[in-house]
């Protein structure tokens, strides 16, 4: 069976609840060259942070990937109340700044919008209470992680069919470029010869002639090259076969394709095979430009 080819876009959503709590879990996958996972968390529940880590490496291995934790509690269950202490001594602490003019004197909206002045249940937590919530949000986080990995392997099979055909592609030009008269060493030694009788008018020993020939027909002949892309098809074939993470790999490859189809083009001194040459630029480049999207 085929391994599954997956691209790196996708987004993913999970809910879950305890007690009064309820929590939703938002994921969003776009293209990167490495793995860089970022973790949105509500205040007081940054200790999530490192396992969720482990956890997208555990199944991601390229794309940049943001995941955020949106929590509520019910109303009805939630108190709030101000930490008088900590209010009165922010308070003490400006009076200096206030009396001497250098500061306006504070808010009601303004003190309870520092941080840790307001105590919801939340900052009371108990331990056993937080780590059963985190474990919750845990499980959540893996189904979320889960259908992120669907979503991104929904495009990497639209992007295997599109690769499979760009591929197939490649290889009618490359087999048109070996059929092609001009890639022959004897058509190419008979074009060359005709070349230099020519522009010499025959005026040049036949032991020089076969020398000159020989040696322009050995830089024109592009049967390596061929043989190079047919064995750069075979590997990208087995590759798409072998099923992601292998994005790298047929980066690399594209780029050895692009250069066997560059070498066929500078050789070439026929028509036709620079044509063939120049198509098979065109859906190399495709290639690359897809392979770009897998992980």
């Amino acid at each position: 069976m085929t391994a599954p080819l997956s691209g790196m876009t996708g987004f993913a959503r999970a809910e879950g609840a305890l007690g009064a709590w309820h929590w939703v879990w938002e994921g969003r996958s776009v293209n990167g060259r490495g793995l860089e996972a970022r973790f949105r968390l509500p205040p007081g529940h940054e200790a999530l942070e490192p396992a969720l880590r482990d956890a997208a490496k555990s199944v991601f291995s390229r794309g940049n990937i943001q995941f955020s934790l949106t929590l509520k509690r019910d109303e009805n269950a939630q108190s709030v109340q101000i930490d008088t202490d900590k209010l009165a001594a922010i308070v003490e602490a400006g009076r200096p700044l206030v009396e001497a003019g250098t500061v306006a004197p504070p808010t009601l909206d303004g003190l309870l919008a520092i941080k840790g002045v307001l105590k919801s249940d939340d900052d009371d937590l108990r331990e056993d209470e937080r780590t059963a919530l985190h474990t919750a949000m845990g499980t959540s986080f893996s189904t979320a992680a889960d259908t992120l990995v669907a979503a991104r392997r929904e495009e990497g099979a639209a992007l295997a069919a599109i690769l499979a055909d760009i591929l197939a592609e490649i290889e009618t030009l490359t087999a048109k470029a070996a059929s092609s008269a001009a890639t022959r060493p004897e058509a190419i030694r008979d074009r060359l010869k005709a070349r230099l009788d020519e522009l010499l008018g025959g005026e040049f020993p036949e032991e020089r002639l076969a020398q000159e020939i020989a040696m322009l027909a050995s830089k024109a002949d592009v049967r390596e090259e061929i043989d190079r892309l047919k064995a750069h098809i075979a590997s990208a074939r087995d590759l798409l076969a072998a099923g992601s993470p292998v994005g790298r790999k047929l980066d690399f490859l594209s780029q050895e394709f692009n250069r066997e189809a560059n070498t066929l083009c500078s050789k070439s001194g026929d028509s036709e095979l620079t044509t063939i040459g120049l198509a098979l630029k065109a859906a190399v480049e495709q290639f690359r430009e897809q392979v770009q999207n897998v992980e």
